[in-house]
């Protein structure tokens, strides 16, 4: 039950190749006394090709307070249209054409990085959040849209930022735990979920590591749902505003959300080569 606890159980879900920014500047400290952190998020290689997603995030402490500003693009749009891509790969067709939901947290307490092609421990060309996790530790915080902000908002992807771009922005109480592993220089951003587009064939063809089947659906979710596709490590920052070039963010908590109703998990799911190609196909006409 603990190492369930500790790890992801909801549609997309996101973890990547080595953090940017180590060695960590002196942070900067506001006329307010708040601290601020910074992230660059890069793709988590083979989950997602080089340079084909990115993004900035930016995080400020202020007492128990949390700020966090942060653009990300590149990411899955939407889900399928075509009830057979969306059957094969384990989601209810009543989401066809929905925003394609990201869950994001703030891990803590692993080894301090975004996992390499290394963490694919069993071979098969994709790491799975749970090859991830020993990287980037456990969930310490859901970077949510609204409502609660802890693990156990992990899996609510309702409340996940969703679509190709967004731009999330929000203030919020943190919890002690995460404070602390942020300022003890132990603490990863993670983005969840693979474009079809572009996502190793196997992230397609198996179902993903956490053992939940979507409400609706006739099989497990595949891999594309839950498997980490940004990561950057959390570090120190000189700046208290997003750098200069990122995204401007709005006075919402986020844009590009929509309220899905879908929970997931793992299983079995084996689709042959020529099922691959079709899902690709199919998905490549509707975008």
């Amino acid at each position: 039950m603990q190492k369930k606890k500790l790890l992801l159980s909801a549609l997309p879900v996101a973890a990547c190749v080595a953090a940017l920014g180590a060695g960590a500047p002196a942070a900067h400290a506001a006329g307010s006394g708040g601290t601020s952190y910074q992230a660059n998020l890069a793709a988590v290689s083979p989950n997602a090709p080089a340079g084909a997603v990115s993004g900035q995030l930016m995080l400020t402490l202020n007492g128990n307070q949390a700020t966090v500003t942060e653009h990300v693009s590149g990411l899955a749009a939407t889900l399928p249209t075509d009830k057979k891509t969306l059957t094969a790969l384990g989601i209810p067709v009543a989401f066809a054409g929905a925003p394609f939901p990201h869950v994001q947290h703030i891990h803590i307490n692993g080894q301090d990085s975004c996992p390499t092609a290394s963490a694919d421990t069993n071979g098969d060309g994709v790491i799975s959040t749970v090859e991830g996790q020993p990287a980037y530790g456990m969930i310490g915080t859901t970077l949510s849209v609204k409502g609660s902000t802890g693990a156990s908002a992990a899996t609510d992807v309702t409340v996940a930022p969703s679509g190709a771009n967004f731009t999330y922005k929000r203030t919020f109480t943190m919890n002690q735990t995460t404070m602390t592993a942020i300022k003890n220089n132990k603490a990863v951003i993670v983005v969840h979920g693979l474009n079809p587009a572009n996502a190793p064939k196997a992230s397609l063809t198996t179902a993903n590591s956490l053992g939940v089947t979507l409400p609706g659906a006739t099989k497990k979710l595949a891999l594309i749902g839950t498997a980490p596709t940004l990561c950057g490590k959390l570090v120190a920052s000189q700046m208290n505003t997003m750098p200069s070039g990122g995204v401007q963010t709005g006075g919402g908590s986020t844009s590009g959300t929509q309220d899905l109703g879908l929970y997931y998990g793992a299983g079995a799911l084996l689709l042959g080569a020529g099922a691959v190609f079709e899902i690709r196909r199919r998905y490549a006409k509707q975008h």
